[in-house]
């Protein structure tokens, strides 16, 4: 008797895959067809699984269906339009680089589209000119760092960074993407011209404040919500050859702020290109940060201050040159502005760095045993001295647990596109403090706790903060957190992604 043909493996891979996403977790088996050409894109196996059912932070773990490793921006239309059209969706979620902290990539029985496999494209970064405008158009999958390379090839630099580069293009677009550069280019957000979006409907779309402006506001700081970045055209500008990196120490938190707020207020403008605050806590020994700056021999002095005042305040700022610049007359006009300074004297230190290196600063450090309970605020200028009393000296000095970066600087609201998702205080000034705390896989409640103990102090004292990079898990805080922008983004997202498919670990429209 003949034996009958075998069907095609894709065939195969593409019933078994069809199978798994419409039944696992979900009572009623369903038929949700998905296209023969992600086939062989969509993988079940238990190594690809494990791969997207962690973060960075190393704390939430949540299994995927399948992850799909995309070769084209159509794979992943397919996949959200095949969602789409489900009888009962699955969710849908985009990993850039997986530097989330909170499980905000991950898709518990849905798919997590691993974007890596779209940066194997060489041609994902692309500059033009146009109108006299300077841009890089780039894919959403690209890392900052890559960008940085391939302008800086050409002399040119995108004008808003964060302060880490191994970050995705959309990865920070969905949320802000700040750094010392904010206080005076604004965010990231703030410096896009255009974008290719893949809504919740599987339409990708164009927009930008001139076209489809709706979806183009909705998207930028919109947590992945409304659409799934493709490309963003990103502005630029000629790069600086050098940067002069000063840094000074305050222990005394009033000053600390005054002289940082006359930077942002423009009193100083014209010799800082970046700034950033930071503490270093008395917690024992020098941190990495200390000991990379400044020069051994100054070291126990560094200490012996920090051990007198618990706190000091360290303020970071740079000034941008180029080849025509004179190094002397940029160390005067940095002396004059320190002239008028209350830092502790004698505690200065500054050098000349090349662009790439002073943005290059913070290393790609990648531990599996290591979990990163992060936490990042907004905080209102009104109320930063209360802030300081309360939480930095009451909570984190008294516990003396923190490891990690501590960041405290001032941001102009003025900087920030109103119309955007993204959610800051409403006043002028506001401060980012981070609690970059690294802990290992057994002791990261510690920390939790921490923050937690930060939070519940702000709330009783009425300190209206915001959380940046939030992680809140019940629809009552993400209203809060919205507070009057939240009616917008309702309905955004009934426009753009009627089916709750994009984002599902956000948890805004879902729940936990």
């Amino acid at each position: 008797m003949a034996k009958s043909p075998s069907p095609p493996i894709h065939l195969i891979v593409m019933l078994l895959v069809t199978y798994f996403l419409c039944t696992v977790g979900k009572s009623n088996a369903l038929t949700c067809p998905l296209p023969p050409e992600l086939a062989t894109k969509l993988h079940v196996d238990p190594v690809a699984i494990d791969s997207a059912s962690t973060d960075y932070g190393n704390i939430v773990h949540s299994e995927p269906a399948a992850v799909l490793y995309p070769s084209s921006i159509e794979d992943i239309q397919r996949l959200v339009k095949s969602s789409y059209n489900c009888p009962i969706p699955f969710g849908i979620s985009v990993r850039g680089n997986g530097h989330s902290v909170n499980g905000q990539d991950m898709a518990r029985d849905g798919v997590v589209v691993d974007m890596k496999s779209l940066r194997e494209n060489k041609t994902g970064i692309k500059i033009r000119v146009s109108r006299n405008h300077l841009f890089a158009d780039v894919g959403g999958e690209q890392l900052w760092i890559d960008v940085l390379h391939t302008t800086a090839a050409q002399g040119l630099s995108p004008v808003s960074w964060t302060d880490f580069l191994y970050l995705s293009v959309g990865g920070t677009l969905s949320n802000a993407g700040i750094s010392g550069q904010t206080f005076l280019h604004g965010p990231q957000i703030s410096n896009v011209y255009e974008l290719d979006v893949i809504t919740g409907k599987g339409e990708l779309v164009t927009c930008s404040k001139r076209n489809n402006s709706d979806l183009f506001d909705s998207v930028l700081g919109g947590l992945g919500q409304f659409g799934i970045i493709t490309r963003a055209r990103i502005a630029l500008r000629s790069a600086p050859t050098k940067v002069r990196w000063s840094r000074a120490f305050y222990s005394n938190f009033s000053d600390f702020i005054r002289d940082q707020e006359r930077i942002v207020r423009g009193g100083h403008r014209d010799v800082a290109n970046y700034l950033e605050g930071s503490l270093v806590l008395d917690n024992g020994t020098p941190t990495e940060w200390i000991t990379s700056f400044f020069h051994p021999t100054q070291l126990p002095q560094i200490m012996s201050l920090v051990k007198t005042y618990g706190i000091i305040y360290c303020l970071e700022l740079t000034k941008y040159y180029f080849i025509e610049d004179i190094e002397s007359e940029i160390d005067q006009d940095l002396q004059e502005v320190f002239k008028h300074f209350a830092h502790v004297p004698g505690f200065i230190d500054a050098k000349f760095v090349s662009h790439q290196e002073f943005l290059t600063r913070v290393p790609n450090a990648e531990n599996e045993s290591q979990t990163h309970p992060w936490q990042n605020l907004f905080i209102p200028k009104s109320r930063i001295s209360d802030f300081n009393v309360g939480v930095l000296r009451d909570i984190v000095l008294k516990r003396n647990i923190t490891t990690g970066p501590v960041l405290f600087y001032p941001l102009n609201r003025h900087k920030w596109d109103a119309q955007l998702s993204a959610v800051i205080p409403d006043e002028d000034i506001f401060y980012t403090t981070s609690f970059l705390h690294t802990g290992g896989i057994d002791n990261w409640q510690v920390y939790e706790d921490q923050n937690k103990a930060i939070i519940k102090f702000c709330e009783e004292a009425g300190i209206k903060i915001v959380k940046y990079l939030a992680d809140y898990t019940t629809i009552e805080e993400w209203i809060k957190h919205f507070g009057s922008k939240w009616t917008t983004f309702r309905e955004r997202k009934a426009k753009y992604d009627p089916k709750n498919i994009l984002s599902p670990g956000q948890k805004i429209f879902n729940g936990v």
